[in-house]
C-alpha cells in the first residue's frame, strides 16, 4: 500500500503570524523562505531539513515518505 504524498502545505510565519498555502518542491530542500506580509526570511529550525518541515502545516514530500530529505 502506497502512501499519498501532499504536495500542499501552508506556511505560517513566526514573526507575524502570517499564513499562506505554499506548493513544495520535490525535487529540492526549500531552506529560505521570505513571509511576503513582513518580509523575515525564514530558516529551517534545528533538526529540521526544510521551512515546510519547521513551519508548514505538512512535513516535506521526502520525510512523509520515510526518506532522507535533500540527500
Amino acid at each position: 500500500m502506497e502512501n499519498t504524498v501532499i504536495l500542499e502545505s501552508t506556511i505560517t510565519c513566526p514573526e507575524c503570524g502570517h499564513a499562506k498555502e505554499e506548493q513544495m518542491p520535490t525535487n529540492a530542500c526549500q531552506y529560505f523562505y521570505e513571509c511576503e506580509n513582513c518580509h523575515t526570511v525564514l530558516k529551517p529550525l534545528e533538526g529540521d531539513c526544510c521551512v515546510f518541515c519547521s513551519y508548514g502545516t505538512v512535513k516535506c514530500p521526502p520525510i512523509q515518505q520515510d526518506k532522507p530529505c535533500c540527500a
